[in-house]
């Protein structure tokens, strides 16, 4: 981790166009509702983040926990390849020393260069926060920055409720900053905290800020940004304060963070880099975006937003026919940028509003090369659509479209059938509820009846199919179910509904759902379940399509 790549004063930073990257996904995307790191986590998070280039990666508040001093620790004897972990602390406590602060010393045994550290901007924060003057404030901005300064620390001092603060007290608001600076910090960024402020204000304020800097702008001028969601725009206030100087921004993946979660990076470094021109991470690194966005998701296990800009399964899918066409002919048409820039591919979606162009582009991503005047590619569209007025959907069960498009081709091969199957339910006396499955297999001609237990009916029936196909099929040990959703498409029917249920497996490289529709969730959940595991093995060997249901 090589100081020379971080700049030290005005004179080594000279306008260009790199912007520097602070990730705080370990610290502020953690205090995500429902997001909860361990350890482990945590090294893994850092590791993605160190293979996409980001230089500054926010490891936590050592002191705060013992997670963090030990994450600390750990990356002590395994460094990170090219980024600079940093250590986040508040300045020193009222009335007291920086260097007599316990917390202080915890931050120095961490062993980081650099130490984020923030202090208040906001004067009511000051009064009735830390119910101490103005004045006590900024001498705890001065001491703790000179302290850590003088223990060998660079400094980067987040200006907390900094746009709340200079909306009520201007003239104390800058004086904070001045003060941070002359103590030594080296980059000073400005904190939309609260996620109240639009980009105009952003774009004003920070305009403000250097002409309140005056002779010493040039000092000044590595400002950052750090902003919240909370009014829907924490990505266009990061992009209208870079357009005004800073050069220093702060965000996580995936846009984690506290309420509304914070500036997402996965949509603000393919914005700087890719449309503003702004040099971020290497274009080779650029191109792992999709996937370390989606690894961390994992890591979080937090379900990827599929909506996500950039990075979102649906970013590049295109659904009505005549976007479907246009696209085939130049990309250009329907997108925005190409999607393999950032890692993401180009998706045709199929669903009753597909077109005969849809079925073509979409069995092209499927090696399959079909001939518009081929009488299947109509039989396949008339089928679809008339599984889809039955209540199935395919626009999110891409893997079941394959199997159908690939039995109309004749294409789908018999290894096995599923006979039938049998689930039993039995609620014991310490109130839980146990489920047994029983299937019938034939392979090659021999029969095979297997059961199998499970805590739901569902996870029986999958453990049953499984074993019973295991010996023959090896690979399917490794597929594992990762979603499973129910979906009611008549309530008024109540109980007797008819339900669409689409699970989702993965084999620890690739995602793939399939989809079942059945007045009877099991039968839905049986079908869903038999063309998961069979099209895991169809992502083996595309040729080896191993299973016909009978009850299809």
């Amino acid at each position: 981790m090589g100081s020379d790549i971080l700049p030290i004063s005005r004179s080594q930073f000279p306008m260009t166009n790199r912007l520097w990257i602070y990730d705080t996904t370990l610290r502020d995307g953690a205090q995500c509702e429902g997001l909860s790191l361990s350890l482990e986590d945590k090294l893994r998070i850092a590791r993605q983040l160190d293979s996409l280039g980001i230089p500054f990666i926010e490891g936590g508040w050592p002191g705060a926990n013992p997670k963090d001093v030990q994450f600390f620790w750990r990356l002590k004897e395994q460094p990170l390849t090219q980024a600079e972990v940093v250590a986040f602390c508040s300045t020193r406590r009222p009335g007291t020393t920086a260097a007599n602060d316990e917390m202080l010393q915890a931050i120095l045994s961490a062993g980081t260069r650099w130490v984020t550290l923030f202090g208040k901007s906001w004067d009511l924060h000051v009064i009735e926060s830390l119910k101490t003057t103005l004045e006590e404030n900024l001498a705890m901005i001065r001491d703790t920055i000179e302290y850590l300064r003088s223990q060998g620390r660079r400094v980067i001092y987040d200006a907390e409720h900094w746009f709340d603060g200079y909306k009520h007290n201007q003239d104390y608001a800058i004086k904070t900053l001045e003060v941070a600076a002359d103590a030594g910090a080296e980059w000073l960024v400005l904190c939309d905290t609260n996620g109240g402020t639009l980009p105009h204000e952003v774009s004003q304020v920070v305009c403000d800020v250097l002409e309140a800097l005056g002779t010493n702008r040039e000092k000044f001028l590595q400002l950052g940004i750090h902003t919240h969601n909370d009014s829907g725009v924490a990505v266009a206030n990061a992009l209208a304060a870079v357009r005004e100087g800073v050069r220093m921004v702060q965000g996580t993946i995936n846009g984690y963070g506290e309420r509304c979660g914070n500036a997402d990076l996965c949509s603000l470094i393919p914005n700087f880099q890719l449309k503003l021109g702004q040099n971020c991470i290497e274009d080779e690194q650029l191109v792992r975006l999709t996937q370390v966005s989606r690894s961390i998701s994992e890591i979080v296990n937090l379900a990827p937003d599929d909506h996500a800009p950039f990075v979102g399964l649906s970013a590049f899918a295109h659904k009505g026919g005549i976007h479907v066409s246009a696209v085939e002919k130049n990309p250009l048409t329907y997108e925005h940028l190409e999607p393999e820039k950032i890692g993401n591919r180009r998706r045709i979606v199929i669903s009753d509003q597909a077109g005969l162009s849809n079925v073509l582009a979409k069995a092209r991503t499927f090696g399959i090369e079909l001939d518009r005047k081929n009488p299947a590619c109509r039989q396949i569209l008339e089928k679809l659509k008339d599984l889809e007025s039955q209540g199935y959907q395919f626009e999110g069960a891409e893997a079941s479209f394959e199997l159908l498009m690939r039995e109309a081709l004749g294409k789908r091969k018999r290894l096995f059938e599923i006979k039938g199957f049998q689930v039993h339910c039995d609620k014991g006396r310490e109130e839980t509820v146990n489920s047994l499955a029983t299937v019938k297999v034939t392979v090659n001609g021999q029969d095979i009846l297997e059961c199998a237990e499970g805590n739901g009916p569902v996870s029986a029936l999958d453990a049953a199919l499984r074993k019973a196909l295991r010996n023959f099929y090896p690979a399917i040990t490794d597929f594992n179910l990762t979603d499973y959703k129910v979906r009611i498409l008549d309530g008024g029917a109540g109980t007797s509904a008819k339900t669409r249920v689409l699970v989702e497996f993965s084999n620890g490289q690739d995602r793939w759902t399939t989809v079942g529709v059945s007045g009877n969730i099991l039968d839905a959940s049986y079908q869903a379940v038999v063309e998961g595991l069979e099209y895991g093995l169809v992502l083996g060997d595309r040729e080896a399509i191993v299973l016909t249901v009978s009850s299809y």
